[in-house]
């Protein structure tokens, strides 16, 4: 009985350890805990997942299979737009908030038909931590969005996909608005109707986005964008076939194969991308005057450790620019922790 009582410990044990975070954040959002030492909980279903993120305990989130939520909250036909034609491989949009007889009198009028649980993320209390297991952590159909107030959250290890990608306006991935201390890391977003990364009105307070991989690559244009701004880090991320994001702090990245602008600057905005790379983009930056787009792109110009842009925010040693494509390709996203 003690030795089988010993190894039921172990056993426990082990499950906690697998269960922790996987490193710690840098930049902005570092010193974020997410839902610290709780007890692990395992959602078998998506009302369990959806409870679980949006209540006020802290919480430690496993995900170990794929939470589908296509068909869930129904289906809706409505009069869109198209845009950019009419054609197969061209994206239509929903009208929502009148995008469509506002801003595109004069596009076609279409017949759209689309899933209504991707149009508006599942809500995220404060001090959660959201953890893949392996590669088993996936949701589908629905993102995730952190807003009013919502602070300390870890998304770390998660695929979010299959938001209505045909139509712009069909979903964001991730949205956050009025929030601070966020770390998303390790995670993949892919086939998003809109945005893959969306920042609101309100302050996003201190972020750091790590290691993850945004595919703007699906069968209808144009690509989608992972529109950041405000005091984010943005750090050792792969930018596949998609454009414009303004984080403050960007380090290490790697976008390949955009077909717009990759840094998107407003009147008076700052950003300092160090250490990155731009392949097959045509251009990296289109700031809007007077904006400051400050580049150390080129080894020789690379310090060992970065400058603080804020006291007290200081990133790790840089990696070198001619190697960043290769790392952050074998390393970012999900299931590569």
């Amino acid at each position: 009985m003690r030795s089988s009582a010993l190894f039921t410990s172990a056993v426990a044990a082990l499950a906690q350890t697998a269960a922790a975070v996987t490193g710690a954040a840098e930049g902005f959002a570092k010193g974020v805990t997410g839902g610290g030492s709780a007890s692990p909980v395992y959602p078998t279903t998506t009302a369990q997942l959806v409870s679980y993120l949006g209540d006020s305990q802290p919480r430690v989130i496993m995900l170990d299979r794929t939470f589908d939520f296509t068909g869930s909250e129904g289906t809706a036909t409505e009069t869109g737009c198209a845009p950019w034609g009419t054609g197969s491989g061209c994206q239509l949009s929903l009208n929502k908030n009148n995008w469509c007889t506002n801003y595109q009198p004069n596009a076609p009028k279409v017949t759209v038909k689309y899933d209504k649980a991707g149009i508006l993320g599942i809500t995220v209390g404060s001090n959660k931590s959201l953890i893949g297991v392996g590669s088993k952590g996936v949701i589908k159909g629905k993102g995730i969005r952190m807003v009013s107030g919502t602070k300390n959250v870890i998304i770390q290890n998660v695929h979010i996909t299959n938001l209505n990608p045909q139509y712009v306006w069909g979903g964001d991935a991730i949205t956050l608005d009025n929030t601070d201390m966020i770390w998303i890391d390790h995670v993949t977003t892919s086939l998003v109707g809109r945005q893959h990364i969306v920042l609101g009105n309100g302050p996003s307070g201190r972020v750091t986005i790590s290691n993850s991989k945004f595919d703007g690559q699906s069968s209808w244009s144009p690509p989608a964008t992972p529109t950041t701004t405000g005091m984010i880090t943005f750090k050792n991320n792969y930018i596949y076939h998609m454009w414009r994001a303004t984080p403050l702090h960007a380090v290490n990245n790697y976008w390949y194969d955009s077909k717009g602008h990759n840094f998107e600057l407003d009147s008076g905005a700052k950003v300092l991308v160090e250490g990155s790379v731009f392949q097959n983009a045509q251009a990296p930056s289109r700031p809007a005057a007077p904006a400051s787009f400050c580049e150390h792109q080129h080894q020789h110009r690379l310090p060992a450790v970065s400058r603080p842009l804020v006291p007290g925010q200081r990133l790790r040693q840089l990696g070198q620019p001619r190697r960043v494509g290769h790392n952050v390709v074998n390393t970012a996203g999900f299931g590569k922790i």
